[in-house]
C-alpha cells in the first residue's frame, strides 16, 4: 500500500478546511489520521510531531506553503487572517 498524498499535501488539506486556514500540529494530525490521508507513516514518530517537522523543518523545503504562527501553530503562507 502506498500514500496518495504526500504529508504537506495532507496538512495544506487539513489547513484549507479551517476558516483562518492555520492551525494546531495535534489538530492538523487529527485531521489526517482520521481520513486516513497518510496511513503510512514512520515508526515511532507520533504524526503530530511528523506534522511539525514537515511544515516547520524539513530543511526549510516548504516554507513557501507553512509560515510558524506560534511554537505549536502554522498556517498556509499568504493567506491573511480572518
Amino acid at each position: 500500500m502506498k500514500n496518495l498524498l504526500t504529508l504537506h499535501e495532507a496538512i495544506v488539506l487539513a489547513l484549507i478546511n479551517n476558516d483562518n486556514r492555520s492551525g494546531t500540529f495535534d489538530d492538523i494530525a487529527e485531521f489526517i489520521k482520521t481520513r486516513n490521508l497518510f496511513p503510512i507513516r514512520k515508526e515511532g514518530i507520533s504524526l503530530s510531531k511528523q506534522v511539525m517537522l514537515r511544515s516547520t523543518k524539513s530543511k526549510k523545503r516548504y516554507l513557501y506553503l507553512f509560515e510558524e504562527i506560534d511554537s505549536n501553530i502554522i498556517r498556509l503562507r499568504n493567506l491573511p487572517l480572518k
